[in-house]
This record gives C-alpha cells, structure tokens and sequence, in this order.
C-alpha cells in the first residue's frame, strides 16, 4: 500500500495509491497521515476500506505532493552508516551507530523547492531511506523485533549545509541539518508489505541529470532493524517519527564534486519507492 499527502503545505489530503494506478481519498477515514492515525490502526482501516470498494476516487493531476506523513514528532538521523561514505569524508567506520537530530519544520514535499541558507557555498545531498515508525518502541529486547513497529518507507533526502555542520558547528552536526526545507520526503509512504526487504534496496541520486550516487542498503553498516533497537535504547520512538538511515558514498563532501548552486536539479530515486525531484533556490 502507498500513501500520500496531497495539496498545498498545511492543508495536505491523504490519499491512498492502489496498484491500478488510481488515487483514493482518504479523507473520510482521517484528516491526516500522522502519529494519530498510525497509532489507532489508521493503516489496517485503509485496507479494509479499499478491500470492500468504499473510497471515491481523486483526481489529483496539477496538485502539490506533500511529504507522506505530516510533521513527525522527530526526524532521528544516522550519520556515517556506509563504510565508504564515512571513508570520502575523512572517517573511520563507527562501532556504534552516529545520530543527531534535524529540526521536523525541515520536512517538506518531495518536489519542493530547496532552498540555500543565506550564505551558503557548502550545501550538499544525501539520498537515504527513511523509516517512519507505527508503534510505539521503547527498551526493545533485540533487533528482531524491530520491524515489527515500522509503518512504512520513504524516500528522504537529508540536505546538509556542511560548513554550518563541520566548521562553525560547535560539535553539533544539526545546525547543518535543520536549515529551512532540508528535509524533502516522499513521494509515497510504502508500507513493509511491499518492500520484500529494507536491506535490497537500490538508492541513486542525480544532479543536472548527472549521476552522484548509486548503492544498495546492502551496504549499511548498521541495518535497520539494528538501528530501530539501538535507538530503542536511549529514546522512545512514537508513531510518525522519522529515522533517516545514513547516505552512502558520492556527495559533495567528497570533493569530487560541486556543491549545490541555485538552479541546479536534485533527483533521487529507491527502488519500490518512487522517485524525488528539487529545484534548488535561494532563502
């Protein structure tokens, strides 16, 4: 199942995408995808209201995407969670998992605009998989039931000023992270049912058309349901919050390439998740 949010920031409707390629309104289920409606069974009534035909459709050509679940209580980030990410930019492996935190009013639609913080010449793209979580998780007793508490996937892209982030941030990775727009998601939260395993997934990302990255969660070095245990340890994770996975090699932190610039195009993409696209402008 893939569900969306859909019209202009602050006045979003959730919409379900079924395999035939209609969109349903969702609209007299509940009046938004968020921790209230992940929490009270909200996903096992939208099945049952699409297996007994009670939805209209919706015609949602020429509307906004809007990010798949409305602002999370916390956006969890991963840093470092591929080995040869944390190689290009100048890092050992961790033994344990890095996080930090970006601010939620970062989280925006998948189309978005990006915008440069005033300033800038160091801002950069990470493709991740996000994981937004269903149920409630705290103190779990081992990563095998980690995945059992996840209500779907996504695709986000955890944009990072890097010298906000590295050189002026004193120690703290999320002055870098939480700049206005830096977290564009989406386009659909995917239900696990979908996704045959969070480990096989294929993430890339383009700028100007022009290929940065290209991995596979094959390649974390932490997977998810370790990740959802770990965090489990020293946090509680609610329904609707987000955790952002870690980005793997090919930003531009590397040196390989540029930085963003106003006008370029950002495009990302993770197999069964659908596909982002940002114009970057200017605060």
């Amino acid at each position: 199942m893939k569900l969306m949010r859909i019209g202009p920031p602050g006045a979003e409707r959730p919409v379900a995408l079924i395999p035939d390629g209609r969109h349903l309104d969702l609209s007299g289920l509940t009046d938004d995808i968020d921790g209230t409606f992940l929490a009270g069974g909200g996903l096992d009534r939208v099945r049952a209201a699409i297996a007994e035909a009670e939805l209209p459709t919706i015609d949602v050509r020429g509307l906004r995407v809007g990010s798949p679940v409305a602002r999370p209580g916390v956006v969890l980030c991963v840093g470092m969670n591929y080995a040869a990410h944390a190689a290009e930019s100048g890092a050992t492996a961790p033994r344990w998992p890095v996080v930090f935190y970006k601010s939620p009013h970062c989280v925006v639609g998948p189309y978005d605009e990006v915008l440069l913080p005033r300033g800038s010449s160091n801002t950069d793209w990470e493709v991740e998989l996000a994981v937004v979580i269903g149920t409630r998780a705290g103190y779990l007793a081992s990563p095998d039931d980690a995945l059992a508490h996840v209500a779907g996937y996504t695709i986000s892209n955890d944009v990072s000023e890097r010298a906000l982030q590295l050189e002026t941030s004193g120690g703290q990775w999320s002055k870098g992270k939480s700049c206005e727009t830096f977290n564009p998601l989406g386009p659909w939260l995917v239900t696990p049912d979908e996704i045959s395993s969070p480990q096989d997934l294929g993430l890339r990302s383009w700028v100007d058309e022009d290929v940065r990255q290209a991995s596979s969660t094959r390649d974390m070095i932490f997977d998810v349901a370790t990740l959802i245990h770990a965090l489990s340890q020293f946090t509680v994770l609610e329904p609707g919050d987000v955790i952002n996975t870690g980005t793997p090699e090919g930003v531009a932190l590397s040196g390989r390439f540029p930085y963003l610039k106003e006008g370029n195009i950002m495009e990302f993409e993770i197999d069964g998740l659908g596909r982002q696209r940002q114009r970057v402008g200017q605060a």
